[in-house]
């Protein structure tokens, strides 16, 4: 939980990935701050979580089979629903062929390179969530 006058809350993050092992190191990261994650191994049902389900922000993973995470975006970004404005960031261990701006183009909020990193993760997501609790759950509670 979360102190008051931290200024930090939990989050409800959509992480989508093909890789599960991706997933696994993620939801773990999220959960040590004290974030759930959710969990979608493809583009289709991140599409259909979002339909259906409010996220304070989604990790999308760039290269993925069937629709990878720029459809995903163009898709999400097109749409009419409230989840159209939902905070993205994309994963991607290519950082050669685009800049940081070029994924803001595309409609991504930021990027964070892969193998993530624990702290440059947790400080994307805080800049664009804006209020993301940046404290691991077990220093909260100590």
């Amino acid at each position: 939980m979360s102190h008051p006058g931290d200024g930090g809350r939990s989050l409800k993050v959509l992480h989508v990935d093909d890789d599960p092992m991706n997933l696994r190191v993620v939801q773990e990261i999220l959960g040590a701050f004290g974030h759930q994650a959710v969990m979608a191994c493809s583009g289709k049902d991140a599409l259909e979580r979002l339909a259906v389900e409010a996220f304070d922000i989604m990790l999308l993973d760039i290269h993925m089979p069937g629709m990878t995470g720029i459809e995903v975006i163009e898709q999400l970004r097109a749409s009419s629903g409230p989840e159209r404005t939902t905070p993205v960031i994309a994963l991607t261990a290519d950082v050669y062929s685009r800049r940081p701006a070029e994924y803001v183009a595309l409609g991504f909020n930021d990027f964070v390179s892969k193998p993530i990193l624990v702290s440059g993760l947790m400080a994307t997501i805080k800049r664009c969530v804006g209020h993301a609790a940046t404290t691991p759950q077990a220093l909260k509670t100590a």
